[in-house]
């Protein structure tokens, strides 16, 4: 360890300055270009991991890298406190969710601080404060009254574990996104945003959002699902009723030849009711529906159904159809019925040929024999119409257009748009979270909370249990109140609101965190909005960034803010990853449970490494950060993060990788330290084109210079930017101090120079080191004060080349030529040298013989 570097105490101290100071601290300056920059808020869990640090320093290098390039800087922190792991926690700890959350926060406060991140405390907020949770209710009862908020009954994704609602997007391969349980669907009302009334915008909007990785607009975009096509009515055979089917293959209606609904339809028990079919179908529809959706309508999962006895009529062909259910329809899509065509649709098919239900071709290809009778798969291509009546002949694009004409026309069905996105459905029945600010009355029905009795408050002095049903159920002093209408007996809503809904908006609370009359101050938040730079897991894509994409368009058309986006460039980190060890008859061990030939230490079998994967504590290769900041310190930490891979790969943990990066502070720290008396004493600069000796290390210094900062500003890859560093750090390690005496002064100079100018590139990476050093070598102020340096294009562009001139083979002289010129003037060059006329004289040339950038031979005749 170099002689000066005491990271702990450097660490302390300048991050004790920083809080005194308020470093980080920033409002309103117009005029002053400002950049907005936020990471995904953690969820206060009790410890930082190293995903934390390393999302957490790449927001925080390009903060300071941004101040010092004069920009207004908004960085702030907070807390997604809400949620179901703490009231696991609360049971399991037998503890109060309120202080296991709260007593979390203050610990991982103190290890954020500890990374030296550049935060705004002044900002910080959590969303299980009254103060915060005030407004997500505000918000709520605004969203009710423009009909965006409503209740209603639904079958809904239950979690047993968990004793709640998921959300659509909370299903991950039919299980509970948080524990990884197998889901149910359960009927129940609840409260639900109308995102879809935004459906078409958020589409739209994403190709807005050039700043974006397309990964993550495309997985939005086939969220949305948005298909253009038309609805038509199959009227029931023997009743006064109809299916409405979607499709967005109208051309192919002459081709259908049965129905099939989801299991969930309404009508699909109830055409079965009192047939000899209702058995099966009821047996049927109870097993389907307990399956996870996904994998029923996978392409290569088993297709299965049952008739339900009775028939449609087909509009067109006017042919009686029979109607199935069947396990690959989802309830989501279009109407949850679909209109069949086996010639054409390779799921149907599949049905089709199981079932031995008809098949009839509608579309074919263009001068194509095909026909229903060696069809081998189905034709789902473009072509021509065929069994189409009128329409037969007809190209499909154009028959499409006519025949939703012919619907409309005949009243048959009508154009339409179709969203696979469905309404968010916000209730959870659980307690740590936002109340819904509803009241229930009998005589005036449900009566919305006034905003003068906001906040509603959550109890305190509740009973968590994992029983069932929300604990507030059970509280009389929450659930009995009076109808704020009339005054009689009322009942309190017990539901509380999806912990995404805090999230979905807390990134405006934070440009006016502590406003008393509203979410937002106006003049605030459109100042700061959009962010400029969000940063977080490319696993929200779905959830929370169309969550929050929604909402910022829903609190524009209340007239709070201005922006039709809330992020207006998006970088999704990598994981950080490990490998494994396992043992055979103990699973998962720590390294230190391995011994050196890699056997267990409790039962001595050989341990098998596995394969790099996420840290996580369940498989045992998690890397404290704590003992990381014990070993190394905060900026070795940081650097390692950083110089590992690209933020947007997955980062491979390597301790090897942790010295280097410790070995390279360590050194930055020996290039001040030793020449330390020399960098404190003032020095005249000295133009580029007066440079001799140190001509070299400038020109190397701008070129840092420019690769760092672009490769910062451009596409964060902060990984060559270390490099860039490092590689000064090794020319200034190479250069010669203090030199000869004719040039002491210009070394002293652009030593200087080169050590000033390492110590601001490398300050964004590791802030504590560079502030020391800055303050040792009498710079005065903050680092962070200081200009971000610039670079001469012209220096990097002049840069020069040593050629070796020969004459007969012996080295006569060298020339500093520029390297940009041609063969030619290389050769004027040489024979121009003062040095090379003087062995010429009285010799003949014979030949000049010249290689590229290198080297120059002077053949002579000998003497004249």
């Amino acid at each position: 360890m170099a002689r000066g570097y005491d990271f702990k105490a450097i660490e302390v101290k300048w991050q004790r300055a920083w809080e005194e100071s308020g470093a980080f601290a920033v409002t309103e300056e117009a005029g002053r270009r400002k950049f907005y920059l936020l990471e995904m808020y953690p969820y206060p869990s009790g410890r930082i991991h190293m995903g934390h640090v390393r999302n957490y320093a790449i927001g925080d290098v390009l903060a300071r890298f941004l101040r010092m390039r004069g920009y207004n800087v908004l960085h702030p922190m907070g807390w997604d406190s809400f949620g179901l792991p703490a009231e696991n926690a609360a049971i399991e700890h037998r503890t109060h969710p309120a202080k296991w959350t709260n007593d979390n926060i203050a610990y991982m406060r103190t290890q954020l601080k500890r990374m030296g991140f550049s935060y705004d405390w002044q900002r910080e907020i959590a969303c299980s404060s009254p103060d915060y949770y005030r407004w997500g209710q505000w918000l709520f009862l605004r969203l009710y009254e423009k009909g965006l908020a409503y209740k209603k009954s639904s079958t809904v994704n239950w979690c047993e574990v968990c004793q709640t609602v998921l959300a659509n997007e909370q299903v991950e391969g039919g299980l509970c996104w948080r524990d990884g349980t197998p889901v149910v669907q359960k009927e129940l009302p609840g409260w639900f945003f109308r995102i879809t009334a935004y459906a078409e915008e958020l589409l739209n909007g994403l190709d807005s959002l050039t700043g974006w990785p397309e990964p993550v607009k495309m997985m939005q975009r086939n969220w949305i699902g948005k298909s253009v096509g038309a609805e038509v009515r199959f009227p029931l055979v023997d009743r006064q009723e109809a299916l409405t089917i979607f499709t967005t293959r109208q051309d192919t209606l002459f081709g259908a030849t049965f129905m099939v609904l989801a299991p969930e339809h309404p009508r699909a028990l109830a055409l079965a009711q009192g047939t000899p079919q209702e058995p099966s179908v009821s047996a049927f529809i109870e097993r389907v529906t307990r399956e996870d959706r996904l994998r029923r309508t996978a392409t290569d999962a088993v297709k299965e159904g049952v008739f339900t006895g009775a028939y449609a009529m087909n509009p067109l062909t006017h042919e009686r159809i029979p109607v199935w259910i069947g396990n690959f329809v989802l309830p989501e899509y279009g109407t949850g019925a679909i209109m069949a065509v086996p010639s054409n649709d390779q799921r149907d098919f599949e049905f089709a040929q199981k079932y031995s239900l008809p098949v009839r071709l509608a579309v074919k290809p263009v001068d194509s024999v095909l026909d229903e009778r060696n069809l081998e798969q189905a034709y789902e291509g473009e072509g021509v119409l065929v069994n189409s009546g009128p329409f037969t002949s007809m190209d499909s694009r154009q028959a499409r257009e006519a025949i939703a004409d012919f619907l409309e026309r005949e009243g048959i069905g009508k154009r339409t748009v179709n969203y696979r996105l469905r309404d968010w459905g916000i209730s959870r029945q659980r307690y740590w979270g936002n109340p819904i600010p509803i009241i229930y009355c009998d005589g005036c029905g449900t009566v919305p909370v006034p905003d003068r009795d906001l906040p509603v408050i959550l109890p305190q002095d509740v009973q968590i249990t994992m029983k069932g049903g929300s604990p507030l159920q059970k509280v009389a002093g929450f659930i009995d109140v009076s109808c704020p209408r009339c005054g009689g007996r009322a009942r309190r809503e017990t539901d509380t609101m999806d912990t995404f809904v805090d999230s979905s908006w807390y990134f405006l609370r934070f440009t006016s965190p502590n406003d008393e009359d509203g979410p937002v101050t106006r003049a605030r938040v459109n100042y700061w909005m959009p962010v400029d730079q969000y940063i977080g897991g490319i696993e929200h894509a779905v959830l929370h960034l169309l969550y929050a994409r929604f909402f910022t368009k829903a609190i524009r058309d209340l007239g709070l803010i201005a922006v039709d986006e809330p992020f207006q460039r998006l970088l999704t980190q990598g994981m950080v990853c490990k490998e494994t060890h396992r043992c055979a008859e103990h699973g998962f061990r720590l390294p230190e449970e391995v011994d050196s030939s890699y056997c267990c230490r409790t039962c001595g079998h050989p341990v098998q490494v596995g394969r790099t994967e996420k840290m996580s504590k369940s498989k045992k290769n998690v890397v404290d950060p704590e003992d990381l900041l014990a070993q190394y310190g905060a900026d070795t930490a940081r650097l390692f993060c950083l110089f590992a891979a690209p933020p947007e790969r997955d980062l491979e943990w390597s301790a090897q990788g942790v010295e280097g990066s410790f070995r390279f502070v360590c050194r930055i720290v020996r290039l001040v330290e030793d020449q330390e008396a020399l960098l404190k004493e003032p020095v005249v600069s000295i133009p580029f084109q007066q440079l001799n000796a140190g001509r070299a290390l400038c020109r190397k210094v701008h070129q840092t210079v420019k690769r760092v900062t672009e490769d910062i500003e451009d596409d964060f890859h902060f990984n060559t930017a270390i490099s860039a560093l490092m590689e000064l750090a090794n020319e200034l390690g190479r250069f010669q101090m203090p030199g000869p005496a004719e040039d002491a002064e210009e070394r002293r100079f652009i030593y200087s120079y080169a050590v000033e100018t390492l110590l601001l590139l490398l300050s964004p990476f590791a802030p504590h080191l560079c502030e020391e050093l800055w303050e040792r070598l009498g710079r005065g102020g903050s680092i962070f004060q200081a200009t971000w340096p610039a670079y001469d294009p012209a220096v990097i562009t002049a840069e020069e080349i040593v050629v070796v001139v020969q004459i007969d083979g012996k080295v006569r002289s060298r020339l500093l030529i520029p390297v940009e010129v041609d063969d030619t003037s290389i050769r004027e060059a040489a024979l121009a040298d003062e040095r090379i006329k003087g062995w010429l004289e009285g010799r003949s040339i014979r030949k000049v013989v010249i290689v590229p950038k290198k080297l120059v031979n002077i053949v002579t005749g000998g003497a004249q």
